[in-house]
């Protein structure tokens, strides 16, 4: 959660980008490795975008809700519409023939808020009634929520109450493990996967704060799907083939820290997490990775630039707006590029001259003394923009336009990669951005958090059923 000065101006196009929806820096300090993440909201407008006949016919709704059940909207006590019956998320369906694809993985990365976070930062939450940000009804709905995703790994953020969690999804049959983050503050991340599908192979924890990348951390697991088919009545070696070997996968977690002003760390922590994450592919065979968080990074920066072309050029980006959460301003109005991702890059590019970043900053942020260009050997691909989407819910690259939204933030910093040996067949997308703003702000009477819930299905690509 973050605060933003400036407020974004009326739309008046449906394709209007919304990945430039960015973050006040706050006070940087000491104390700053505890600041509780705020977000600005952008004016109040309605969305007035037409749906696409030829993409929406590729929706399948997980759950409809009765017509007269969408005329009788409850008004919340901010006045809002109540989400509940508002609108149902739908799957978004790859372009790729995915149909015979035997080994699928569905993922699920969410931020849930944790429970000190709410209770400290209650001006987030001025439109959002008080019971709502009850603990114990937010795990209910988020416990429902995730049931209906028929999940088999679950990557959340910003847990602190982790033996709640850990006690209802052992009853689905999850296994967990947990890390908190270093310091003062007392949530973290937390792991889940389907214990009849998966085994876990190794785990490692990642804590920033033993690198001098303040008290964030992050998860890292090896795990394998299970074998049901009975093993051949032979003696005789064979052959191991991708259709009939175990697959095995990295996931990684990660809450990435919030200051705007500390892109070096921020920059540090996902550079960190990426090339862990390659090393552990490379000890266990060369095995696909995915990673899931929450990168307090907008679709429009550098850092998102980093995980998607490998690699990143350090001097041509301010260290205070790495991830994008920082306003561009000029004449008093909000700057937002209409144009597409590369191009904003190229423009950005022409129009900046190098900046002077410190040697200790440098040395955080690349992990090296004196190195300006960074690079990953993970060839990552986002799950959402591999996926084709509506207008309604995505930007011009195929990002969410919104994954978390209170009072005063709504924008797109949730995320899940993967490497390439792994294609996306489907995605729930978010919920469209008029639909969001009726609720009067998250958590609602539906959703259980202030952000939404990524949901993706990867199958491998390796098994040849993908076309």
């Amino acid at each position: 959660m973050a605060t933003r000065n400036n407020r974004l101006p009326p739309l008046e196009n449906p394709n209007t980008d919304y990945r430039s929806k960015r973050r006040r820096p706050h006070r940087s300090g000491p104390s700053d490795a505890n600041f509780k993440r705020r977000r600005q909201v952008p004016k109040s407008e309605n969305f007035t975008g037409t749906h696409e006949p030829h993409r929406l016919n590729r929706f399948q709704a997980i759950s409809s809700s009765s017509q007269n059940r969408r005329k009788k909207r409850r008004i919340g006590k901010s006045g809002g519409i109540s989400s509940r019956g508002a609108c149902s998320r739908r799957w978004a369906f790859s372009s790729a023939d995915c149909s015979n694809c035997n080994d699928k993985i569905t993922i699920v990365s969410y931020n849930i808020l944790g429970v000190e976070n709410a209770s400290n930062h209650l001006d987030l939450y001025a439109n959002t009634r008080r019971s709502f940000l009850e603990w114990e009804r937010r795990k209910r709905l988020i416990f429902e929520e995730i049931n209906t995703y028929n999940a088999s790994v679950l990557c959340f953020q910003e847990v602190d109450h982790f033996n709640d969690l850990d006690n209802l999804f052992q009853n689905n049959g999850f296994k967990g493990v947990y890390k908190a983050r270093t310091g003062e503050a007392h949530d973290g991340c937390a792991l889940f996967w389907k214990d009849k599908l998966f085994t876990l192979l190794h785990q490692e924890d990642i804590e920033f704060q033993r690198f001098g990348l303040r008290n964030n951390v992050a998860q890292l697991c090896v795990l394998e799907a299970r074998d049901d088919k009975p093993e051949p009545e032979t003696s005789a070696p064979t052959t191991v083939t991708s259709s009939t070997q175990r697959k095995r996968f990295v996931i990684g977690n990660i809450h990435v820290l919030f200051n705007p002003n500390r892109g070096d760390i921020k920059l540090g922590q996902v550079r960190l997490l990426l090339d862990k994450a390659y090393k552990l592919s490379e000890e266990w065979g060369s095995i696909p990775v995915i990673i899931a968080g929450d990168l307090n990074s907008l679709p429009q920066s550098a850092i998102y630039e980093f995980l998607a072309s490998s690699k990143l050029d350090i001097q041509l980006h301010n260290r205070k707006n790495m991830s994008g959460q920082l306003e561009i301003q000029s004449t008093n109005r909000v700057f937002r590029s209409q144009i597409g991702y590369e191009a904003s890059i190229s423009m950005s590019r022409s129009r900046q001259s190098l900046y002077g970043w410190t040697m200790e900053e440098l040395n955080l942020a690349t992990g090296a003394i004196g190195v300006t260009n960074i690079q990953h050997n993970l060839n990552l691909r986002s799950a959402y923009s591999g996926v084709p989407g509506n207008h309604n819910t995505r930007d011009d690259i195929g990002e969410p336009l919104a994954t978390s939204y209170h009072s005063k933030f709504m924008g797109t910093v949730d995320y899940i990669w993967h490497s390439e040996e792994l294609t996306p067949v489907r995605v729930l997308e978010t919920l469209p951005v008029d639909i969001l703003r009726k609720t009067g702000g998250l958590p609602s009477e539906k959703w259980g958090s202030d952000h939404l819930a990524l949901v993706c299905e990867l199958a491998f690509a390796n098994n040849g059923n993908v076309s």
